[in-house]
Parts: C-alpha cells; structure tokens; sequence
C-alpha cells in the first residue's frame, strides 16, 4: 500500500512539473505587463503566430494595449509597440537585455553555424571597414561593375532593338540584384588578358544564374525551416541545398576567385584567428549570403513595382536620374561608353532616397527579439512602468507600432514617394500625438542589432533602379494591376515577398 501512495505522489508531482514547465501555473505580477497564455499550454498563440503574425499582434494591442506578454512555443514574449520605449531598449546594456542567444539558436538552425563569442565584434568591425565609408565607395563601384556585366553587356544601339521584352517582376529584380551582389562580394571567375575577359564574364553570368537558382529554393524554405516546421520531404531538401552551398562558397573555393571583397576575406581571416575551423567559416559564408542578399532583391521588385502604379512618381525619380547623369558629364546615348554610377552620384538622389525609404516602410517587417536576463524596468510614454520578467523574451515589431502607424504617417497604405524628403531635397521630422520620434521608420532594426550592411544594400538597390530608370521605358502589362498580397509567412524575416508575380514590360528609352 504504502508503495501505491509513494508512485501516486511521485505521478502527482510529475504531473505538477510538468504543468509548471508548460507554463500553467504563470501568474502576472501587480508590475508586469498584461499576461495572455492562450488556452493550449506550452504551445500558448504559437500556430495563430506563425498563422499571420501582423494581425496577431494587431489584435492583441487591441486586446490588451502597447505592452502586453503572450506565451508562444514555451516562451513568454513580451511585445512592446509604445515606439516612445525603443529607445530605452535599444540602449539598454546587454547584461540585461541580449539578442545574441536567440540570433545564435537560429542561426545553428537554419545556417548550420554555431557562432562563437567574438562573431558580433567581427562582423561589426569588417562592416565599418568595408560597408560604410571609403569601403563603400570601392564596394559600390565593385557591385556597378557587376551590374553592368549582367544587364548592360549586350544593349544594341541599333534604333530597330527599341521593342518591348516582357517579364515577370519579382524573377527580374530578384535575380539581377542578388547575382550584381554575390559577384561584388564573392569574387568572378579569374582571367588572364584582354581576350579571356569576355569568356570570364560569360561564366560569370552563368554561375551566378545557377547560384540564384539554388538560393531561390533555400530562400522558400528558409520561414518554415526557423520555425522547425518544415515536413520530411522539405527538411531533406534543405539539408541538401546547406550543404550545397557549404561546398560551394567554401573558403578553399573561394581563393580560386578573382576580387573577393575585403568584406568577405577579412572575416575568413579574423575568424580562423579565433579558432573557427574550416568547414564552421564554409557556413557562416552562407550566412553571409543569405544576410547581404536575401533582402535587395525583393525590395527593388517593390520599388519598381510601385513607380510603376505611380506615374507622377515614375516621372520625377526619372528627371531626378537624367539630371544626376547630365550633372556628372554622363549620358545613356548609343554609341556612348556605358554610364558609371558612383557612389557620390547615389548621394545626389534625395528622391529616390524617399522613395526607397517609403518602400521600406511599407514592406520591410522584421521582428527584433532580445533575451530578458535581469528583472529591467521599462517605462512608457504614458507614464506607467512594467519590470520585465528575468527569462522572457522581448520583442519589438515596427511594422504595426511605427511604420504603418496612421498617426505618424498619415494614410499608410498609400505609396507617396516624396514622403521623407521636404521639397528642399532635405530629410522630414516625424511626430506622435506632438513629440517628435527617433524612430519612426525601422526596416534596418536598430541598437547594436542594427544590420551592419544597411548602407551597401541601400546602394545595390539605388545602382539597380538608377540603371533600370536610366537606361528603360518600364510599365505593367496590365495597368490595373493590383498590389499583390504577401507572403504572411514571412512576417519577422526582412523586406515581404509577394504570394505571385507580376508581368512588366520595358525597352530602351533612346
């Protein structure tokens, strides 16, 4: 009997524990946020999450306000979307709120990276050298090279080639944005003399197609692959295309490339001094593919997507262009040598700047989560202060709280190109109920998360849809094409893509 009692008590505690790890026995503290668990323990809101992320969180701010706590997948997320508290958050040190733990988990799952202590300062320091300043400029005139390797090598100047070609969009953008971006920062194809260049850049051109081919299958798996939810089948694709691209942008291959870019080889180097091995450096290069090129592309499909629907803005971003050029001794003209776009030529495009911008705005959703290692105070604009819970999880979403917020920018889902310049070509303030926002557009992220690539994915885009508007008359095929829905799959991953592509047309302007 007395053996009986002993395993009844033993499966009640099971039992008990079992509840409390699942979350069950959660209670709110008179100084937390609101508390929301959902009615599934452990799981909490995780399938209405993945379901569509935006309109959960819309209807939970509706629910509970700007701060609130919801139990996804065994964690306890608090969403803060008061924009007045991002900068205490961001700023706040990482003894107490850290991204690194949850970035490290993901980016083993999805990357097959495990990275080490070091990772963040080194890419930090590779991206000020590199990706900003005099390193952008050489990066920028590296990606135009490519450019035109990719979409100028072959323009006629016979005045009979001024016929229409038709394409899909998204496929378009996508793929000449991603190849110009991998060739500047991966290297081309070694050649020796004048004769072998052209060979070269043939297989260039087609390696970087086949590359694109492949990251384009990786890349529609990649939401399902960091939720841990992908099928059998799709796990094994996934698998094989990992380790696919862990051969090919091997660090052995990549020595066998022409200009690899100073970016890419100094964090080979920094991160071998600090005892990563080979075939751990083979994965972060993937990483670093996906992280510099997953984004450019579907956000200059977006860009000219809407130029398009908007002809008043099609017209002025094309003068601002042809002005640019004329102002630099340049002019797209048969027979003349083609343009080169530098990068203080990029500085001279405030609309296009604005434009770009209010793209970001509209499409660009990613989430930025920080792990709760102290008990933190936060304060909101209205006065009341929460403690977030040492062991949860924060995260911001500037998509619903800032970008699409009606009273910071009036009519959100309208595309207005001049929205972030004043007609002065300098840049707007943006103000909520009279107080002017740090933060008031936030495609990027931001604090020492902030993506340390912004300002050459910033000009692989601006080079893209300078060449394109200079160079081409564009339209849609059906001039009452609607704005495609999006891919709410994707909420939390960067720029959205489309559910379906869209048809266009262009040919050249003279």
């Amino acid at each position: 009997m007395a053996l009986w009692v002993i395993l009844l008590y033993t499966l009640i505690a099971s039992l008990l524990g079992g509840l409390y790890l699942l979350g069950a026995f959660r209670r709110r503290r008179p100084d937390e946020p609101p508390l929301d668990k959902g009615t599934i323990p452990w799981l909490g809101y995780t399938l209405d999450f993945r379901k569509d992320s935006s309109e959960f969180l819309k209807r939970m701010q509706r629910k509970h306000g700007d701060i609130f706590t919801v139990l996804i997948g065994g964690y306890y997320f608090t969403f803060v979307l008061d924009p007045f508290c991002f900068g205490a958050i961001v700023k706040e040190s990482r003894s107490k709120l850290d991204f690194r733990s949850f970035a490290s988990k993901l980016v083993l799952q999805v990357f097959g990276y495990k990275p080490i202590e070091a990772n963040h300062n080194i890419i930090h320091a590779s991206s000020t050298k590199h990706l900003m300043g005099d390193g952008l400029t050489v990066m920028t005139q590296a990606t135009m090279e490519n450019f035109q390797k990719l979409m100028l090598f072959n323009l006629s100047s016979g005045e009979e080639k001024r016929v229409w070609q038709e394409d899909s969009l998204f496929y378009y953008c996508y793929n000449i944005v991603f190849r110009a971006g991998y060739l500047a920062l991966y290297g081309s194809e070694p050649h020796q003399g004048a004769d072998n260049k052209e060979k070269a850049n043939e297989q260039d051109r087609i390696h970087s197609n086949q590359v694109f081919h492949e990251f384009r299958k990786y890349d529609r798996l990649f939401p399902r692959l960091a939720y841990a939810v992908l099928p059998p089948k799709d796990k094994i694709e996934a698998e094989r295309l990992k380790r696919l691209f862990w051969s090919m942008l091997s660090v052995k291959k990549s020595w066998q490339k022409d200009n690899i870019s100073g970016w890419i080889s100094d964090q080979n180097q920094l991160l071998a001094e600090n005892g990563v091995p080979e075939y751990m450096r083979d994965r972060f290069m993937f990483m670093l593919l996906w992280a510099s090129q997953g984004n450019t592309g579907p956000t200059a499909f977006w860009l000219l997507f809407y130029l398009m629907k908007h002809p008043e803005a099609m017209k002025a971003l094309k003068e601002e262009v042809d002005k640019v050029l004329k102002e630099n001794g340049q002019e797209v003209k048969p027979g003349n040598p083609p343009i080169n776009i530098t990068r203080d030529m990029l500085n001279q495009t405030p609309l296009l700047d604005s434009a770009l911008e209010e793209t970001l705005r509209l499409v660009a959703a990613p989430i930025l989560v920080r792990a709760v290692l102290q008990d933190t105070s936060l304060k909101t604009s209205s006065g009341t202060e929460y403690t977030l819970r040492k062991g949860d999880r924060l995260a911001l979403f500037p998509h619903i709280s800032v970008q699409m917020n009606p009273e910071i920018h009036p009519e959100p889902h309208k595309f207005k190109y001049d929205r972030f310049v004043n007609p002065d070509g300098t840049k707007k303030d943006f103000y909520k109920n009279g107080k002017r926002l740090k933060y008031f557009n936030m495609p990027w992220g931001a604090g020492v998360s902030i993506c340390p690539g912004r300002f050459f994915a910033t000009a692989e885009i601006k080079l893209f849809v300078f060449l394109m508007l200079s160079h081409y008359d564009l339209e849609l095929v059906n001039g009452e094409e609607e704005v495609p829905a999006i891919d709410v799959s994707r909420w939390g991953f960067g720029t959205m893509q489309p559910v379906r592509d869209v048809r266009f047309r262009y040919r050249l302007r003279f």
